[in-house]
């Protein structure tokens, strides 16, 4: 069974063994090393004008009968239901993946986060600009790596407070070891674990940037679930249940699996430098001491639609509603100004790829999400929606053309070619441009 270790990794903590926190170099060490059927299962569905499921069906099946992933996963859906849901593959031994198969969505849970964040913001409990350490005293603790002395970093205190908008936009200057070396030196040299290992200590990452500077991917998305611990009183998990997953009937989306979800966990797999896929142990850490909101939850295909479907339906579902149609325009607006999404540079290949979403033109990002800011032809327009997971589970939502779409599945390395074709030809079938 392959696994990962490192201290500065520990976000890839194996399923038998979350609590060990080996050296990073083991981890480097053996990432270096790592170089069908089909069904369409019965989920209601609502009609659509140009329906597109034979086409969306084929992307599925094709892409696993040529070795893209072992097995996927596609839904779409629009404000009033899903309009398409099938799957490929076996997701476990004897297990065929369905629309109800339980992920690891890892980096999802970063749009469910930041959407608790906004909850409070509606109700005039926090702000978009309410700085983190005026909720988190200890987060003015942050401050900036400008370079080393010998073996020893080198910090200044940052020129500007932090905000909440700040992090829920990845431009906090905080950033993660996988897409900046500098950061995993740091945690190298500091021995200090990722902030994936579930730890108060582990959240305190130097900052790269002064807050408000540059867009950089990282656990700033961790920090705005502790504001809303803070502001809210409860638990996270707790918060989640009672304003999100319970209105939206998301009865598969945990922190932890649940005995009723155990049944359906998909497997991990990495890919080799045969290019074949092998079992892959990986999960988050089980009751950590804190549940990260940008990697901590388990959910399906199916229930994460429900939670793009109620952005496409304007904050409610069902006759459920957790946000206003106000705070859901807020919400969804460019919230970095001038700063653009700026191009991620793999620091570790076998663990994920360069990432880069349609080159040559320009996103931003919201209080949540990725946001296109130009109508990409054949595919989603200007402010649609996006992001995804390091195991590969994507997702996007138009609220102009009212289309949500899911492709998911459990592999590494994250965004790999051969996924990026599959996911482009099944958003290309959900638009009817296959």
């Amino acid at each position: 069974m392959k696994k990962f270790g490192g201290s500065a990794h520990d976000d890839l903590t194996t399923d038998k063994d979350r609590s060990c926190d080996p050296a990073r170099r083991d981890f480097l060490q053996q990432a270096a090393a790592i170089g069908a059927g089909a069904a369409l299962y019965s989920v209601p569905l609502v009609s659509s004008a140009q329906s597109s499921e034979p086409a969306l069906q084929k992307v599925l099946n094709d892409s696993v009968a040529a070795g893209r992933f072992p097995f996927v996963i596609g839904m779409t859906g629009k404000a009033s239901g899903v309009t398409f849901a099938g799957a490929a593959g076996d997701a476990a031994p004897g297990m065929k993946a369905a629309p109800d198969t339980v992920l690891k969505i890892f980096s999802m849970t970063k749009g469910v986060g930041s959407t608790a964040a906004m909850i409070l913001v509606e109700q005039g409990k926090m702000d978009f600009d309410t700085p983190v350490q005026d909720v988190l005293p200890e987060f003015a603790e942050i401050r900036v790596l400008e370079g080393w002395d010998g073996d020893k970093p080198k910090m200044r205190a940052p020129k500007v407070k932090a905000t909440a908008r700040h992090l829920a936009t990845h431009t906090s200057g905080l950033e993660y070891e996988f897409w900046r070396g500098e950061v995993a030196e740091y945690l190298d040299k500091t021995k200090r674990p990722s902030v994936l290992a579930g730890t108060k200590a582990a959240m305190f990452y130097p900052m790269m940037t002064d807050p408000g500077t540059r867009w950089g991917y990282g656990p700033s998305v961790d920090w705005l679930g502790l504001m809303v611990e803070k502001i809210s009183g409860q638990r996270i998990d707790a918060f989640l249940k009672q304003n999100l997953f319970e209105p939206l009937g998301m009865k598969d989306t945990d922190v932890e699996v649940r005995p009723h979800m155990q049944g359906r966990l998909a497997g991990v797999k990495a890919r080799g430098e045969d290019g074949k896929f092998g079992d892959y142990a990986l999960a988050p850490p089980s009751n950590p001491e804190v549940y990260g909101m940008g990697h901590s939850l388990y959910s399906t295909t199916q229930d994460y639609m429900r939670f793009l479907r109620m952005f496409l339906n304007k904050g409610a579902l069902d006759g459920n509603r957790v946000l206003k149609e106000s705070s859901v325009a807020r919400m969804l607006e460019n919230h970095m100004g001038p700063l653009k999404f700026e191009k991620m540079v793999t620091v570790v290949p076998p663990v994920t790829a360069d990432f880069n979403p349609f080159e040559g033109t320009t996103k931003t990002h919201s209080f949540g999400f990725l946001r296109n800011e130009a109508d990409i032809p054949g595919r989603r327009r200007a402010g649609s929606q996006s992001w995804a997971g390091v195991l590969n589970t994507h997702f996007w939502f138009d609220p102009t053309a009212d289309l949500a779409g899911l492709i998911t599945t459990q592999t590494l390395p994250f965004v790999e070619p051969p996924f990026m074709a599959a996911y482009e030809a099944f958003e290309k079938a959900a638009y009817g441009n296959a």
